[in-house]
């Protein structure tokens, strides 16, 4: 077994967040059909029985990786598969960005305390309630 065989075997048994497990893959060989996979490389599999569909994550897993037309076919809200459909987002979605929250390019305004400088100070349009 090669070094990067090893590493991926020892990653798919200790490391549910990233991509899939053994458990993960032995499941889907035996019970699921892939579907389709996203510009991101994440793969989507449907039970051959159950009504249950999968992804396993080209990366690690965090759920706002899931673009848009594959979201709706994960969660039931369409049965259509965005590959088979040819998707087309509308003229008023906005491009699929993941959830950046925790991480370096977390959005930080001025004056957050990871970011430095001042806050804005308040203009005269804001005035505090007070209770009587």
């Amino acid at each position: 077994m090669a070094k990067s065989d090893t590493k991926q075997f020892l990653t798919e048994i200790f490391a549910w967040w990233r991509g899939q497990t053994w458990g993960t893959r032995l499941w889907i060989k035996r019970f699921g059909n892939y579907v389709g996979s996203d510009e991101f490389g994440n793969r989507y599999y449907q039970d051959k029985k159950a009504n249950r569909r999968y992804v396993t994550y080209a990366g690690y897993a965090d759920a706002s990786a899931i673009p848009p037309g594959w979201h709706g076919w994960m969660h039931h809200r369409t049965d259509v598969v965005p590959t088979d459909a040819n998707y087309k987002p509308r003229a008023w979605e906005k491009p699929h960005q993941a959830n950046l929250t925790g991480t370096v390019e977390a959005y930080r305004p001025d004056g957050s305390l990871l970011k430095s400088g001042e806050r804005p100070r308040v203009t005269g349009d804001y005035q505090a309630w007070s209770p009587e």
